[in-house]
C-alpha cells in the first residue's frame, strides 16, 4: 500500500515538471498579448489579459462641453473651412477695396470720448468709414453703435477683448469670441450687417480666417498703417499728427484701406480734419461695402 502511494505521487510530480513550461509559455503569451499605450506616450506597457470591465457609456467616456464650446454653436460644415480666402494680406485677408476708392478704417472703439468727434469730422465732409468695434466696447456704448450705423458707417467686428494671441486659440474659442462681438452689436442694432472682421494686431491665421468666413464675415487687413498706435516712436501733439499726415499722403494708393484708430487718439482726429479734403480732392473715399 505504501509503495502504490510512493509510486501515484512520483507519477504525479513527473506530470507537472513536465507541463509547467508550456503553462508558463501560455501564460506569457496572454500578458503580452494586448500592450497599452503608456500615458505619457512612451513603450507600450503589459496589460494582463483579464476579462474586460464592461465599456463605459458614450456620456460617460466623453468630457461635458465647457460653456465656450456649449455656446460656440455647431462645427461648420467641412466645405466652409475648405472656403480659400482671397485677399494678399496675412492669411487670405483683405488689403484692398477691389475698387480704386479708398476705405478709412478705424479700431477699438467705440470711444465715448473721441468717437463722437470722429464721427462729426465725418459727417461735416459727408464721408463714410469702417468701424472695427471691440465686443465689450460695444455693449457698453451702444448708443454709438446705434449712431454708426444711422449715419452710414459699416460696422466690422473686431473681437470680443482685443487678445493679440486669439488667432492662436482653439477653433471653438474664436468663434465664441466672435458670436459674443456680433451678439454685443446685434443688442444694439439688431439688423446691423457685420460682414468684416480684423484681428486683433492684425494677427490672422488660417484658422481665424476659416472662423471668419464661416460666420459671414471677410478677413480685413489694410494696406495703409500710419502706426498712430506708436506714440512710444512718434510722440503726441504735433509730431504725431504730422507723422499720421505725412504717412498717409505718401503711401495712399487707389483701392487702399488705410488703418486708424479712434480708442483715446485725439491726435488722429486732428491729423484727420486735414487729411479728409486731402484724400476728397483725389480719391472716393467709402464705407467698405455691405
Amino acid at each position: 500500500m505504501a509503495r502504490r502511494r510512493v509510486a501515484i505521487i512520483t507519477a504525479a510530480c513527473l506530470f507537472l515538471a513536465a507541463c509547467t513550461p508550456a503553462q508558463a509559455r501560455s501564460e506569457s503569451a496572454a500578458w503580452h498579448a494586448s500592450p497599452v499605450a503608456s500615458g505619457a506616450g512612451g513603450a507600450a506597457s503589459p496589460s494582463p489579459q483579464a476579462s474586460p470591465s464592461p465599456s463605459p457609456s458614450p456620456s460617460s467616456a466623453r468630457p461635458s462641453p465647457t460653456p465656450a464650446q456649449r455656446s460656440a454653436g455647431p462645427k461648420p460644415p467641412a466645405s466652409d473651412n475648405r472656403k480659400p480666402a482671397t485677399g494678399h494680406g496675412p492669411a487670405g485677408s483683405i488689403m484692398t477695396t477691389g475698387s480704386s476708392a479708398v476705405a478709412l478704417t478705424f479700431d477699438d472703439g467705440p470711444d465715448p470720448t473721441y468717437t463722437p468727434k470722429l464721427l462729426d469730422l465725418l459727417k461735416q465732409y459727408h464721408v463714410h468709414a469702417t468701424f472695427c468695434v471691440v465686443g465689450f466696447r460695444a455693449r457698453d456704448n451702444q448708443a454709438l453703435i446705434k449712431r454708426i450705423v444711422a449715419e452710414g458707417h459699416t460696422l466690422c467686428n473686431h473681437s470680443w477683448q482685443h487678445l493679440f494671441d486669439l488667432g492662436q486659440r482653439s477653433p471653438g474659442y474664436i468663434r465664441n469670441d466672435m458670436t459674443a462681438t456680433n451678439n454685443a452689436i446685434h443688442s444694439a442694432v439688431p439688423d446691423a450687417p457685420i460682414k468684416y472682421f480684423r484681428a486683433p494686431g492684425g494677427n490672422f491665421t488660417t484658422t481665424m480666417v476659416n472662423v471668419a468666413r464661416s460666420l459671414g464675415m471677410t478677413p480685413l487687413y489694410w494696406y495703409v498703417d500710419p502706426r498712430d498706435w506708436d506714440s512710444a516712436t512718434y510722440g503726441h501733439g504735433t509730431p504725431m499728427v504730422n507723422h499720421i499726415i505725412h504717412a498717409v499722403e505718401s503711401n495712399v494708393r487707389p483701392g487702399a484701406i488705410i488703418l486708424s484708430h479712434d480708442l483715446a487718439k485725439p491726435d488722429t482726429i486732428t491729423a484727420y480734419r486735414t487729411l479728409i479734403p486731402w484724400l476728397l480732392a483725389r480719391y472716393t473715399l467709402i464705407p467698405l461695402p455691405t
